[in-house]
């Protein structure tokens, strides 16, 4: 297989063949904390690259697309794998800003364990917490690394101070840096007073139930049973190592990898995620077993233009192969509902070359063991959180789930070239990101993105533009809104054309009355003797129902309305089905004229998930915003969930702004709820629309 430069890789000493001798490793943490910069300091410590960043054949692996390159900071996963102990460690690499939590997501789902890494120059922000919080819930085994300690604002013992607030009081530091060198508060002879700590922490989670009195009795304790109880707690996600590491100087890196090796768990000991047929029934478990039914996920789609797509997969059971056939099989709908921006389906395909991910290049290789990530060229038809099984044996995993995407960019191609090449690239780019959700909107007839973000937003446009040649432009939002009548009117219709042969005769009288709220429409018949044909009252009606739809106002539909027939007129030979529709469309709007016309705007129920102490801000923007506040609920120790009824016109840029007024750690969830009556000082700035 090709690198993405046309230049063949090698297969390097990357291929694994047992599971126990894998670790799949996710280093999560805030933007600019140096996840990326300690991979590879961990790929060089190794000698699996150089200083400069490229593989002893020349291969580089630490380059990035252009748009992570312009906004600064890395946007997508990128996986590099090394080789310690004998073991291989593939070390995923996740974007820390918020935006794009969907490559965050996919990490966690392809690794096994997880670093948390933290910088010693900055305090932990409320988005690593909630993050640690996820993997608690799921007893992902978790480790800290705080880095950059060679920074003039470095205060390391800080910083693992602040991690034993922030994470909980089975985090605490298991080497200390001193004088440029490690001090290891187990095997060392310190007297700091965090040795004693850290062994009561780890006797604590030890099976021998006796060794707290022995050691409390002042017994000397084997340091084999507490490197053994450590690597034991960590496994099983019970107690948190911290270690410091300098990318710069190589300081923590070997203790860090002998981490990953000794404490962090093999993929046989991780539960699979849930296994289902296409068919929607439940499935047998399956293990990590290199010769059980095949089944692997697609955690990461990305476009070559050298190879095509390229999807990075996770084997989760069996052995993947080139140029075999296997099942793809997309149910985001089945499990997340129609919203899930993700069509499900079902088809056969071919595997390409296999590759082992290093970076931006794709290293060749004969086969991808389960519990190893591998790359597959040439699988047209997956996306990711896509499953790949046997043809004789098709199965489903219950994808991961995501954050909805409540940002919404409505956009239109700049051209008609671009228009014609839009619906298949904005197609591609939603197969590769199931963060990104394209809506066609039937009532607006907007293209909307909902994406995570301002700088999600800005990615999108800028892949639609630079990988797909698609040039677009954004426009202002359209919230559908509703109108209906304020009170009872009457309305009289009168087609009437003569011109020559046959003409158009139509006449019809109605009365209007409002319904209450989600009636819908009614049409009553009290024609009496035969003023209006049998035949043509559906007409008046059809002619009504459109002119509802085309609204009678500012161009929405109208709704909650009874509309009943009282008279009209025809003529036996100019009367028609087409005039009486014209008839009974100018009534409507006659009726319009005669009383008062309301402009209804949607409302969502709102949940806004925030810390205890930015309540208080969080309900005030929300009144704001014209929130009919429904109450508050207690949510853990120390946050809260504020409900709200609120405009959607108040919510378009919403997720933007809760994320600044609470840095980052407020998150919301939004609902339809009903329609309300919109003021008439808002009302009167409605551009009508032409339809």
């Amino acid at each position: 297989m090709a690198d993405k430069h046309g230049r063949e890789a090698t297969e390097h000493d990357l291929a694994a063949t047992r599971p126990d001798r894998i670790r799949n490793v996710v280093l999560v943490g805030p933007s600019q904390s140096g996840k990326t910069s300690l991979v590879e300091a961990l790929l060089a410590h190794t000698k699996a690259i150089t200083r400069a960043g490229s593989t002893a054949d020349g291969t580089t692996i630490c380059d990035t697309e252009d748009a992570e390159r312009s906004h600064g900071r890395s946007i997508s996963l990128a996986v590099a794998p090394l080789v310690h102990r004998d073991v291989k460690i593939n070390l995923v690499d996740t974007p820390g800003y918020a935006d794009f939590v969907g490559d965050l997501r996919a990490g966690l789902r392809a690794a096994d364990c997880a670093l948390f890494v933290v910088a010693a120059n900055e305090e932990i922000d409320d988005g690593t917490r909630q993050l640690w919080r996820e993997c608690a819930q799921v007893a992902m085994p978790r480790a800290v690394v705080v880095t950059k300690l060679d920074h003039p604002r470095a205060d390391a013992d800080g910083v693992m101070a602040h991690a034993r607030d922030a994470f909980g009081e089975k985090v605490l530091p298991v080497y200390l840096a001193h004088d440029g060198a490690m001090v290891g508060l187990i095997t060392g002879s310190t007297d700091d007073p965090r040795r004693g700590e850290l062994i009561e922490a780890v006797i604590e989670e030890s099976e021998d139930e006796g060794l707290m009195d022995r050691y409390l009795g002042g017994e000397e304790i084997d340091f084999k049973a507490l490197v053994d109880d450590l690597e034991t707690a960590v496994a099983r996600a019970n107690f948190h190592p911290v270690i410091p590491v300098c990318g710069a100087t190589g300081l923590g890196l070997g203790e860090l990898l002998d981490l990953c090796v000794d404490a962090f768990p093999s993929p046989l000991e991780h539960t699979p995620p849930e296994v289902f047929t296409p068919a929607g029934g439940t499935a047998g478990p399956i293990s990590c077993d290199v010769d059980g039914p095949l089944v692997a996920e697609v955690v990461k789609t990305a476009g070559d233009p050298y190879v095509g797509r390229i999807s990075l997969v996770r084997v989760f059971s069996g052995t993947l192969d080139p140029d075999t056939p296997v099942h793809v099989s997309g149910h985001f709908s089945s499990f997340f509902g129609e919203d899930a921006g993700h069509a499900d389906h079902d088809e056969d395909e071919r595997v390409g070359a296999l590759g082992h991910p290093f970076g931006a290049a794709q290293l060749l290789a004969s086969r991808v063991v389960a519990g190893d990530l591998g790359t597959v060229a040439r699988l047209s038809r997956a996306e990711t959180g896509d499953t790949l099984s046997s043809v004789d044996n098709p199965l489903v995993l219950k994808p991961w789930s995501m954050p909805d995407p409540l940002l919404p960019v409505a956009i239109e191609a700049a051209t008609r070239s671009d228009e014609d090449k839009l619906s298949q690239a904005l197609g591609r780019l939603a197969a590769e990101d199931p963060s990104l959700r394209v809506e066609h909107n039937a009532e607006t007839g907007q293209l909307v993105l909902w994406v995570m973000g301002e700088a999600h937003a800005e990615v999108v446009l800028e892949r639609l533009a630079e990988k797909h040649g698609v040039a677009v432009e954004q426009r202002e939002l359209i919230v559908p809104l509703r109108e209906c009548f304020a009170g009872p009117s009457k309305g009289h219709g009168r087609h009437v054309k003569q011109s020559g042969g046959h003409g158009q005769y139509a006449i019809c009288d109605i009365e209007v009355e409002p319904l209450p709220e989600g009636s819908g429409f009614e049409f009553v018949d009290k024609v009496v003797g035969g003023a209006v044909p049998r035949n043509y009252i559906p007409s008046v009606e059809k002619g009504v129902r459109a002119q509802m739809e085309r609204g009678v106002r500012n161009g929405f539909p109208v709704i909650d309305l009874r509309v009943t027939l009282t008279d009209g007129k025809s003529h036996s030979v100019d009367s028609s089905d087409m005039a009486f529709q014209s008839a009974g469309a100018l009534a409507l709007r006659e009726a319009a004229e005669g009383t008062t016309v309301s402009m209804l705007e949607p409302y969502d129920e709102v949940g806004v998930l925030i810390p205890d102490d930015l309540v208080g801000a969080v309900m005030s923007d929300l009144s704001a915003r014209r929130a009919r506040l429904l109450g508050n609920e207690n949510i853990g120790d120390d946050r809260t969930l504020v409900r709200a009824h609120v405009p959607q016109r108040e919510l378009v840029r919403y997720a933007v702004d809760l994320r600044a007024a609470t840095r980052g750690a407020g998150t919301f969830t939004r609902t339809f709820a009903h329609y309300e009556p919109m003021p008439e000082d808002q009302a009167r700035q409605i551009t009508p629309r032409v339809r």
